[in-house]
């Protein structure tokens, strides 16, 4: 006789291990300047420490979430997990830049098995409405609260320990979770052993995996150039590819049909823009603390804890009032306080902008968050037969995955062309060559050419090239975040227009056994 789990007890197992995957999102970037100083990492070096990780994760999402609805997903979210976390304490003893950059990729590996697990497996357990708004509503909110934290651990750990702690602190805690999911995750899988759809799983990998890096690489390559348009190209041919295999399959990883339904698609690209507008805020708002107010990695993640704790709540209220109002009303009164934010950011932004202001645009912009994700997320999870439930959640995983990512390289390519437009029109004509090149790379970079001229003598040479370096980046960030409130306001209308006002329910899902 199977013994019945402790629905509490699975409940704190699964997100601890969400919370895991979604620490390391933030966690790793605080300690980006460490490894240039006492690793010797490049800046493309730099970049390739988080993006190996983003993206094997997202060439991997759709595989894994196949893979463990076909052989089971407690042990494939076991297995990330150890995978995830020796991964990680070996990367916290690399030597060299190469040997990190390929633990950051394994650590994608674990992601990828370990995160679609934890979504099908609170809704395999929690079937009834409101039980999956609830429990999807904290897996929100352990999500948004991770991503937040990330400063704040990473930032102790620097201070106190050498670059390594970030990664190999991570091992152990990866075992403390495999440990609570053995004792008290149960068992769970598809029903039907269905056979596997081998094209898919290539041409999925095949086509996240070209789509991130193409994303990835475009702001340095150019948005037009032959290498970018070359990859989105190929990306277009691999996901047709994909689409009519999986049309044409006896047993497909993924029902594409699925995406005919646009309750099913407005809520992906619920999550998609709401992943979109929180990577961006991220990107934005640790270079105006860290560089503008001049915080530290550690007192930055402090100051970002009111976006952790209304993203907590907004993911808690958002399902709940989802189940009671209706999903509709609930994502596009999120995104709107989104774009509201971020109208809101563009209007008043300065050096000197009271942190009280600042902390209630966080609050405005959390509450949206935490209001659109996880209503969209249980309303895709409530679309998707139990027995693709793995896929499900790996769809929505794709989404917020890809989503962040199109957020850093298009709000992060507007902020920095609007940067250095400005900054070629206001930096003083006698800065020598090589230092305005310099100061052109980046607000930082500016910032230390200031004082390099003040340390020579040249005060009021430094202190114009702040100045302008300054309002440099004041504009670059007025209007990424005028490109972020367009799109919020975007989704929000799509979502009014096709979400549904519940999402619809497969009628397997309330009675499917745990």
């Amino acid at each position: 006789m199977t013994r019945t789990p402790s629905k509490p007890l699975v409940l704190v197992a699964l997100l601890l291990a969400s919370f895991v995957i979604n620490l390391d999102t933030t966690l790793v970037n605080v300690a980006l300047p460490t490894l240039t100083r006492e690793l010797g990492t490049s800046t493309s070096q730099l970049q390739w420490v988080v993006d190996a990780y983003n993206l094997v994760f997202a060439a991997l999402l759709l595989t894994s979430g196949s893979l463990s609805d076909r052989f089971g997903r407690k042990g494939m979210l076991m297995a990330g997990l150890l995978v995830f976390g020796v991964a990680s304490f070996v990367g916290g003893y690399a030597t060299t830049p190469a040997e990190l950059i390929a633990a950051r990729a394994v650590m994608g590996l674990g992601a990828a098995m370990t995160f679609p697990a934890t979504l099908a497996l609170l809704t395999s357990v929690f079937t009834s409405r409101k039980e999956r708004a609830l429990s999807i509503g904290l897996w929100g909110a352990t999500a948004g609260v991770a991503i937040a934290l990330g400063p704040i651990v990473g930032g102790f750990l620097l201070e106190h320990y050498s670059w390594g702690s970030i990664f190999y602190t991570l091992g152990p805690v990866s075992l403390a979770v495999i440990a609570l999911v053995a004792l008290y995750v149960p068992k769970s899988k598809s029903r039907v052993a269905h056979r596997l759809d081998y094209l898919g799983l290539v041409l999925s990998a095949g086509f996240m995996g070209l789509l991130v890096y193409t994303i990835i690489e475009a702001p340095s390559r150019g948005w037009t150039s032959t290498a970018t348009l070359a990859g989105f190209g190929g990306s277009l041919v691999l996901l047709v590819a994909f689409i009519v295999g999986e049309r044409r399959a006896a047993e497909p990883m993924l029902d594409v049909r699925l995406f005919r339904d646009l309750r099913f698609t407005a809520a992906s690209v619920s999550v998609t823009i709401s992943f979109f507008t929180l990577f961006g805020f991220i990107f934005l708002i640790t270079q105006y603390f860290q560089f503008i107010r001049a915080y530290s990695p550690l007192s930055t993640g402090v100051h970002l804890l009111p976006v952790a704790v209304s993203v907590a709540i907004g993911s808690t209220l958002g399902t709940r009032l989802a189940v009671r109002i209706g999903t509709k009303v609930i994502v596009t009164v999120g995104l709107a306080l989104q774009a509201l934010f971020y109208f809101w950011v563009a209007s008043d932004i300065s050096p000197t902008l009271s942190y009280g202001i600042i902390a209630g645009q966080m609050i405005v912009f959390g509450l949206g968050m935490g209001l659109t994700s996880a209503p969209a997320t249980e309303s895709i999870m409530g679309a998707v037969a139990g027995d693709q439930a793995g896929v499900g959640s790996a769809v929505n995983d794709s989404t917020r995955l890809l989503g962040g990512t199109l957020g850093v390289a298009i709000i992060g390519s507007v902020y920095a062309t609007q940067y250095d437009a400005r900054l070629t029109s206001t930096l003083p004509a006698s800065v020598p060559p090589e230092l305005s090149d310099l100061a052109h790379q980046s607000v930082g970079a500016a910032f230390g050419v200031s004082g390099q001229l003040a340390a020579h003598g040249q005060a009021a040479l430094g202190g114009a090239v702040r100045h302008a370096a300054t309002g440099a980046f004041d504009h670059g960030l007025t209007i990424g975040c005028l490109v972020a409130a367009f799109v919020a306001v975007a989704g929000a209308l799509f979502a009014g227009v096709y979400l549904p006002a519940q999402p619809p329910r497969h009628p397997e899902q309330e009675h499917r056994p745990a």
